[in-house]
């Protein structure tokens, strides 16, 4: 519930800040310049830490915590985070060097213009140091979260979306769109970095640098993270698939972005806090061979998330028009939210399935099988690319969102398939009745809440705007809540029991 709050805060920060972006740049070669600088960090990122840095640095400490060895616990934490920060130094030298080709070659677009594909390279280069800070803060936040502390990692997001607002804001006028790189860039040294490590110090950690690329800690780290590290996974290239096919188009690789940004606004209240609180837990769960348990606990997190998620999605769809237009403004004119809405609506139909892959990915992880969900990840991936081409080159940008959604399922799917065929999280544990009711809540949550909007007169101002939004939420929670009640569902008292 701490990261569920924090992630609202952070998400309702997130749309300032893209009201911002939006107002100051528009959607055209300096926004799409940026959005586009964060793929090659986010590679380098994925590549030589993958969710390493969290996922298995928390399995291992907790091995230690549960054998009541701090000292071991924080001689593997020194290990692993020195010797991965050299390695990660050279990485990001080497991301700095190959910077215009990278640009060349992703970015189809950029090939012509000369002009923004430049500007996309300076801003990849001031963004590729991030992943340096944003490394020691995961480790770092590892620590606290085997201990069930998570008060620093709720600050860490909210603090990097202040941090490139506050950049936009008080800079724009003498960098220009790099007041963004750098807001970004404070907000990850800032916000990661230094808040989850005087954390981390604050419990007791004895850091001591030590360098061991031989060390059994390291070695077992390695083990564990390099699958995830080798491995492709379609929830980090989806993005990149976006705005690479995007970028054709001037202007494109901002419309997807924000329509991606905007969508995954609720998904990231409802799914990575829940997913980041629960991955402890579960690896508490198994380590103890309570495997029934296991199942179970794993099983009602899918079935509690995906019924929230529905309904959350079909007061997206139903409101979309009236949500995205709050975001015209400035140099982002109608049309461009028109372009977004359509966009938003599609990718929000997935937004349940979004929030639970996360859920299944690290069930494998708290198993200490990285291997799986590595497999499963590189061959979807590699399949999905012909789709992400064709759905793009025949129906543009429209097409791009509708491969995000089948790429998605069929990934979620699939995870949950192979976690039911090793015995590990049963598709039986599954409340299905809870699923049942859910749909039909959230079917007929859209019809109310459509047509609540529908009545209203028609708008042309944000606080028109915002009246739409708030007397159809009256409907569609009205209508979503006594469906609810009267199916016999629980996920109401649930809601109403972790107030």
């Amino acid at each position: 519930m701490l990261l569920m709050l924090s992630a609202l805060l952070s998400g309702v920060l997130a749309l300032v800040r893209i009201k911002v972006i939006n107002h100051l740049f528009g959607a055209g070669m300096e926004q799409d310049a940026y959005q586009a600088a964060f793929t090659l960090p986010d590679l380098i990122n994925y590549f030589l830490i993958g969710g390493a840095a969290s996922i298995s640095v928390i399995t291992i400490l907790n091995r230690y915590r549960e054998a009541r060895d701090e000292e071991g616990g924080d001689r593997a934490l020194s290990v692993i985070l020195t010797t991965m920060v050299i390695v990660l130094a050279v990485g990001l030298l080497f991301g700095e060097m190959i910077a215009p080709q990278y640009v060349w070659l992703f970015f189809t677009g950029y090939r012509t213009d000369l002009v923004g594909g430049a500007m996309c390279v300076a801003l990849t280069r001031l963004l590729l140091p991030a992943q340096f800070f944003f490394f020691i803060g995961s480790v770092m936040s590892s620590r606290l979260q085997v201990r069930k502390i998570f008060l620093y990692q709720a600050c860490t997001p909210v603090i990097y979306n202040a941090g490139i607002i506050l950049g936009a804001l008080l800079l724009h006028h003498r960098l220009g769109i790099f007041s963004l790189a750098w807001g970004a860039l404070g907000g990850v040294i800032v916000g990661s970095a230094l808040l989850n490590s005087l954390g981390a110090f604050r419990t007791g950690l004895r850091y001591h640098p030590i360098v061991g690329f031989r060390d059994p800690a390291f070695l077992e780290w390695l083990k564990l993270s390099l699958p995830l590290m080798i491995g492709v996974s379609l929830v980090m290239f989806d993005g990149i698939f976006l705005k690479t096919f995007a970028s054709a188009q001037v202007g494109g690789i901002t419309l997807i972005t924000n329509a991606k940004s905007l969508f995954s606004a609720p998904f990231n209240v409802i799914g990575p806090a829940a997913g980041a609180a629960s991955l402890p837990f579960f690896a508490s769960l198994f380590q103890q061979g309570r495997t029934n348990d296991f199942s179970t606990s794993v099983a009602r997190s899918v079935s509690r998330l995906f019924a929230v998620g529905m309904i959350v999605s079909a007061w997206m769809i139903a409101l979309a028009p009236w949500l995205m237009d709050l975001f015209r403004g400035g140099k982002f004119d109608r049309s461009d939210a028109v372009a977004i809405t359509q966009l938003f609506s599609i990718l929000a139909i997935t937004l349940a399935i979004w929030a639970v892959q996360g859920i299944y990915a690290r069930a494998f992880y708290a198993a200490s099988d990285t291997r799986t969900p590595m497999i499963t990840g590189t061959v979807i991936t590699a399949l999905s690319i012909p789709m992400y081409w064709g759905l793009f080159h025949t129906r543009g940008l429209i097409g791009l969102a509708i491969a995000s959604d089948v790429g998605i399922l069929v990934q979620t799917a699939s995870l949950a398939l192979l976690l039911h065929r090793r015995r590990l999280v049963s598709l039986g544990h599954l409340e299905f009745g809870e699923l049942a009711g859910a749909l039909l809540a959230a079917l007929i949550a859209y019809a109310a809440t459509a047509s609540a909007a529908h009545f209203l007169p028609p708008v042309s101002t944000h606080a028109k705007d915002l009246l739409t939004i708030s007397l159809a939420s009256i409907a569609w929670l009205a209508a979503a809540a006594l469906t609810l009640f009267a199916t016999g569902s629980k996920l109401p008292q649930q809601i109403l029991r972790r107030r």
